[in-house]
């Protein structure tokens, strides 16, 4: 299991790597900014997938986040 400064830094990373580095922070200071009801954004803010697939698609963004850094 990891910890929640690994899990931090997975999340910039794939932000960054989605959104690129000045998006990534404006999507952080909007949900700093605005008011954010996690419960709805979780039913309607994600693709409608079953979890491995969108597991998947998550760890492919790391991977290529990854290569996007060595």
């Amino acid at each position: 299991m990891r910890t929640e400064a690994e899990i931090r830094t997975t999340g910039m990373q794939a932000l960054i790597a989605a959104l690129g580095l000045v998006e990534a922070e404006r999507f952080i200071a909007a949900l700093s900014r605005d008011k954010f009801d996690y419960t709805q954004w979780r039913r309607t803010g994600l693709p409608d997938t079953d979890i491995e697939t969108l597991a998947e698609q998550a760890n492919q963004a790391m991977r290529q986040a990854q290569q996007k850094a060595s």
